[in-house]
């Protein structure tokens, strides 16, 4: 199984899949990167995204902490930060349920 797909590697997925349609590649392509970018730009204003049946994308806020230098491994305060956080959907967790690691 492979651990990652890249997004050429999904455009040419999608591309081979829409093959003798009237969608180009470079179609596919621009249409790839419009969402991911309206994806990235939404998560970082705050807002939520949810796929039904896939999962929600949400900001989480991270609260302060001490962290470790590792090259010195003296405490390092850390301050609260925002970070994406990704919340499987039912049917997602249903479908990937015993798949991995068998």
């Amino acid at each position: 199984m492979k651990d990652s797909i890249t997004r050429s590697e999904l455009i040419n997925l999608l591309a081979s899949q829409f093959e003798g349609s009237e969608l180009s590649k470079s179609d596919i392509s621009l249409s790839v990167r419009e969402i991911i970018n309206h994806m990235s730009s939404t998560i970082a204003n705050g807002d939520r995204i949810e796929i039904r049946g896939f999962g929600s994308f949400t900001l989480r806020q991270r609260n302060p902490r001490m962290g470790r230098n590792p090259k010195t491994g003296e405490p390092v305060p850390l301050g609260a930060k925002y970070a994406p956080h990704f919340k499987p959907g039912k049917d997602l967790k249903e479908q990937v349920k015993g798949k991995v690691g068998s």
